[in-house]
């Protein structure tokens, strides 16, 4: 501490950290999640005055990592905030420290290949038609990678890589405030931002930073609002008091992370981080700590997973370079994982300071500084050669170095990370039916669709409901489980690691997620309820046509009686049948003098078609998937559920099919492409080669759903709840999957 201090009050930054502390305990004053993370975590100031969660001294984390007498300008602290109230922490900068002084650093936006095509085809005059599948077709991120089937003119082409990286405007900074002891303007130029409320400079990051200009960062962060959102819920229905600061660490927290069972999790929800998991078996803190920055691209530029992950299962011997690089490698094995290593190795094999070890990480890092590195490589060999390190090994040293400098993960940032990895964890362990509500209510946010976090919160047990009038939020919410007669079936069928124990409270989605129904519709019908029919809805909100009709095929009137009769409950083709009728009552009508909305008997809905309604509707099937309408089928042709290969040998060639979740983009460095499929019983990762996808690319980019034969790739664990999530399929073969669940307008439903 004391070390800190001088050095802060040496370089004239007391102020700075005032400040930051400042905006932290404004959050906490108001009850908002906030953690400081990034390299202000290598500092034991900022442990004790709060800002961050990690303690810099027992991690033994380098502090010339965040501040340094020969850094070039002030420190970088970045807040995480939750993402619902981040504006409140911008306002109260604003408010505190004048309109006048304080203002958002710009983000200058360039060209990408997709942006450069629709612009010069723009520009030239092609239809807009022409440029939706024109940029349809670019995947990558380089223009010059384009397949030459693309049917893209040749001049659209040659413009859009002559202006590729080119600026195209100015945005707003994800989270950087500049604040000034003078007004703004006497520096850089400002202007109005759209938002109310909002002063934007006109130059970026890097302007800023070249002139000394004083830069904080808060940037929103969606898991700190599900987290927040999460321990309200389980304050409220469970009646427990959760501090995220003190929760135990207990083994069935890593066994679950172990089983690849961390779809939602922070971090490590993933394809890769799920293939990762039960290979590395995480068991302590510093495991998850090392699992956040192992799938990053300087780890595996520098050929450091595998290694890793070899040693940490035993399976190969722990070994160094040289044997002075021991105290920087010990906990990671001998293999470089964080940038605080980096530094920690040149100070032990060249006598670097710390400060001259900062000044090696960011000259590697910038592809602006060749004199700089060259002046630092000389001295780096010199001062190996002192200590006798010479000739492969030396090279193999620098090698390494360099690998990490460019994209190499900060020690502190991946530990503010583990924190939320374990939180986000221990919470869906325990809370799964809250943990669930609180991941839709803070969307769009994580790795998964809403139906994809339903879909695995039921194969935990967890029991949803659709949206209802009279019973419905406008977020999810948890209530108590209906009785079991009332409910849908529960969907798990086939799937060998279903969990069907149903405790705790069911959830209930929120009446947002109901089409053409938007937040302000949501609130006045929520707030406004009960009803007892659909014009007295419609009176009170002013729901308009389309939202009725949204409202009646998502089925949220079945709570109200149809014709008066409490017996007999509306079903949703009598709901969709008289919603014209009803979406004309007016405030100024009677209750009850609505003609025409009683429907005729009506056949109900089967279950495929409350299905496609539900996602037409929300986007969700609270009580079934799609998948299992096409199970017959699938068994038929010699498909197994994603749940059952658990207990099939690897390298066995099987067929699957599923939704697809996720397509990845672009493609590997070697052209490979992942995909991601969904069935009713887990999830798998398929690995497509470049030839394979060349030769399925048009179907596998296009269908919703797949069938795909192929070798199975599989760790020997036990799976979770997720399925097959840590497995993958390496693809030979692949054909679209066709559905009859297919949703097109609410008047299909009738």
């Amino acid at each position: 501490i004391d070390h800190e201090l001088r050095l802060i009050e040496q370089l004239g930054f007391p102020g700075y950290f005032l400040i930051v502390w400042d905006i932290v305990e404004f959050c906490r004053r108001n009850d908002i999640y906030c953690q400081g993370r990034g390299s202000a975590a290598n500092s034991a100031v900022c442990y004790a005055l709060g800002i961050t969660n990690a303690d810099a001294v027992g991690l033994g984390l380098l502090f010339e990592r965040f501040l340094s007498p020969e850094r070039d300008g002030p420190p970088d602290i970045d807040v995480d905030i939750e993402n619902g109230r981040r504006e409140e922490a911008i306002q109260y900068v604003y408010g505190r420290y004048g309109r006048e002084n304080a203002a958002q650093v710009a983000n200058v936006i360039t060209y990408r290949p997709k942006s450069a095509v629709r612009d010069m085809g723009k520009a030239l005059g092609h239809p807009p038609g022409a440029l939706d599948a024109w940029s349809k077709q670019i995947e990558g991120w380089v223009l010059r990678e384009l397949p030459p089937d693309t049917g893209i003119p040749e001049p659209v082409l040659r413009m859009a890589r002559q202006v590729e990286g080119f600026p195209r405007h100015l945005g707003i900074h994800s989270g950087g405030m500049v604040i000034c002891d003078r007004p703004v303007v006497e520096v850089c130029p400002v202007e109005w931002g759209r938002m109310e409320g909002r002063t934007v400079l006109q130059w970026d990051k890097d302007d800023c930073a070249a002139v000394g200009l004083v830069k904080i960062d808060l940037l929103g962060l969606g898991m700190l609002t599900a987290l927040h959102l999460c321990v309200d819920l389980v304050r409220r229905h469970h009646g427990v008091d959760v501090d995220l600061a003190t929760i135990p660490q207990e083994p069935e927290v890593y066994d679950m992370l172990s089983a690849a069972d961390s779809v939602g999790v922070f971090q490590v929800e993933s394809r890769a981080q799920m293939a990762t998991l039960p290979r590395l078996r995480p068991r302590t803190f510093y495991d998850l700590v090392v699992e956040v920055a192992l799938i990053r691209p300087g780890p595996i530029q520098g050929g450091s997973v595998h290694p890793y992950i070899r040693r940490r299962n035993g399976q190969e011997p722990v070994t160094y370079l040289h044997p002075l690089l021991e105290p920087a490698l010990e906990k990671t094995l001998g293999v470089p994982l964080f940038q605080e290593q980096l530094m920690q190795m040149a100070i032990d094999v060249a006598d670097f300071t710390p400060g001259e070890a900062d000044q090696l990480r960011q000259a590697m890092g910038s592809k602006r500084s060749h004199e700089r590195m060259e002046a630092l490589r000389v001295r780096l060999y010199s001062g190996m050669a002192a200590k006798g390190i010479t000739g492969e090994v030396a090279d193999r040293i620098y090698d390494k170095l360099a690998a990490f400098a460019d994209f190499g993960f900060p020690e502190s940032h991946s530990v503010s990370f583990a924190y939320l990895v374990y939180a986000s964890a221990w919470l869906k362990l325990h809370y799964p039916a809250a943990f669930c509500a609180s991941l839709l209510n803070a969307q769009p946010m994580g790795f998964y669709s809403p139906n994809t976090l339903v879909a695995d919160a039921r194969r935990h047990g967890v029991v949803v409901l659709g949206p209802d009038v009279n019973h419905s939020e406008a977020k999810a919410t948890l209530e108590p489980l209906p009785p079991q007669d009332l409910r849908a079936p529960h969907p798990s069928a086939g799937g060998s690691n279903a969990q069907e124990s149903e405790e705790g409270p069911a959830v209930r989605l929120g009446l947002e997620y109901v089409r053409n129904v938007g937040d302000d519709l949501a609130a006045r019908i929520a707030a406004r309820r009960p009803y007892a029919s659909r014009d007295a809805l419609v009176r009170r909100t002013g729901a308009p046509l389309p939202a009725v009709e949204a409202l009646a095929t998502a089925g949220a009137f079945a709570s109200l009686d149809a014709s008066g009769s409490a017996a007999k409950k509306l079903s949703r083709r009598e709901a969709l049948w008289g919603a014209g009728v009803v979406s004309q009552a007016g405030p100024d009508q009677l209750e009850g003098v609505v003609c025409g909305a009683d429907a005729p008997t009506l056949p109900s809905m089967s279950d495929i078609e409350v299905t496609a309604a539900d996602l037409w509707a929300t986007g969700v099937s609270p009580d079934r998937h799609p998948i299992q309408y096409a199970r017959d089928a699938l068994g038929a042709r010699g498909a197994l559920p994603i749940g059952d290969l658990g207990g099939v040998a690897a390298g066995r060639r099987v067929l699957v099919g599923g939704l697809v979740t996720h397509r990845q983009r672009p493609s590997t460095a070697g052209g490979t492409i992942f995909l991601n499929l969904e069935d009713e019983t887990g999830m798998l990762n398929v690995i497509c080669s470049p030839g394979v996808w060349t030769r399925y690319r048009r179907v596998a980019r296009a269908a919703p759903a797949l069938l795909v034969r192929g070798g199975l790739e599989r760790a020997d664990i036990p799976f979770g709840p997720g399925g097959g999530g840590a497995m993958s399929l390496v693809a030979d073969r692949i054909e679209a999957l066709s559905l009859s669940v297919t949703a097109g307008r609410s008047r299909d439903f009738r």
